[in-house]
């Protein structure tokens, strides 16, 4: 197996503490000593000692710097952000141009979700590339949920599919996808046990994305050869649409399928995903870290990041973000709209 991390991203979910030259994959989170980026390249090493990170220029260095054992010939830099499916295809032939076998699956990682189970992680993609080998075919990972999330998709289980491979968990050929729910229809899918998280893993070799591409998007394919072969790449990647992998080829494939994860997954795309992270709260379910006075607030998330005090009175279940790129005030439960603010910055 080869293993592919996209270490981009645009930073804008954990502003100010992210931001598109620091995104969220360079934190360190919950007092860990490893970034997000760094704690994903560990479990990539359970899979695989061939590794590639794909990343954006405009913080190469951060990746780089934090992933020294890794090869410098193993980072495929985009030169601008053109969306994850030109960053997989670009990715793609250079994978291709190293050498690598067309035919051995590839894994497909982000580089910002936090997994603890590493166990259950290594055995579910080991299964996905058996399977993947067999069928030849782009084989997902979903997350089975473990509440009734509106801010994720979702993937709808079709037929278990039958393999002569012998693995410990099942492949299912996947029903449908839907986008993220409203509330009660997300309660629904949350108790049918027939829906996954969508967790952006995907698992196949160079030949079968390729013939996929050929299948559902020939401009994928187009962009592919013209990566593939053109001296002038930069230029072609900086004229390309910005193009999400899911809707340019996944959601199209008709003969697609998933394995089911059981592991605990975070992707830390709110601060309220972050504060459920932490283990260990202060008193009166408060997260707080940094020169902060608090009076009569429960229930918070506040980090100061700036010397001067920070002082929170008479307010519960709020996030505030101090730092040098900003400062954040917002309820926990809107928190999933600080990206779109941070865009508008």
């Amino acid at each position: 197996m080869i293993v592919l991390i996209i270490a981009g991203g645009s930073g804008t979910r954990l502003w100010p503490l992210s931001t598109p030259t620091y995104p969220k994959h360079l934190l360190k989170v919950n007092g860990n000593k490893s970034s997000l980026l760094q704690n994903t390249y560990k479990r990539a090493k359970l899979l695989s000692d061939k590794i590639y990170v794909v990343t954006e220029k405009s913080h190469s260095h951060y990746v780089q710097k934090q992933l020294p054992k890794l090869d410098k010939d193993k980072f495929i830099i985009e030169p601008s952000r053109k969306g994850t499916a030109n960053c997989i295809v670009l990715a793609l032939t250079k994978i291709e141009q190293a050498g690598q076998d067309l035919d051995e699956p590839i894994a497909i990682l982000a580089a910002d979700h936090h997994i603890d189970d590493m166990i259950s992680f290594k055995q579910v993609f080991l299964d996905a590339e058996k399977i993947s080998k067999e069928l030849q075919k782009i084989i997902l990972v979903g997350i089975k949920p473990s509440y009734a999330a509106t801010g994720f998709g979702y993937i709808k289980l079709g037929q278990i599919k039958r393999t002569k491979q012998k693995t410990i968990n099942q492949v299912y050929k996947v029903d449908s996808f839907k986008e993220k729910p409203k509330l009660e229809l997300a309660k629904k899918y949350f108790n049918s046990e027939q829906y996954l998280w969508n967790g952006g893993y995907f698992i196949g070799s160079i030949n079968t994305f390729k013939q996929n591409f050929q299948n559902y998007n020939p401009d994928l394919l187009k962009t592919y050869r013209l990566l593939n072969d053109s001296q002038k790449n930069k230029k072609i990647y900086q004229s390309l649409d910005n193009n999400s992998i899911d809707y340019a080829l996944i959601e199209k494939i008709k003969d697609l399928y998933v394995v089911p994860a059981g592991f605990n997954w975070l992707d830390l795309g709110s601060f309220r995903d972050l504060a459920m992270l932490i283990k260990e709260p202060l008193s009166d379910n408060n997260y707080l870290s940094g020169n902060i006075v608090v009076e009569e607030v429960r229930d918070s998330y506040i980090h100061n990041y700036q010397k001067k005090p920070l002082v929170v009175i008479g307010l519960n279940d709020v996030v505030v973000i101090n730092t040098k790129d900003g400062l954040l005030i917002t309820k926990k439960d809107l928190s999933q709209k600080v990206g779109d603010i941070s865009k508008k910055l």
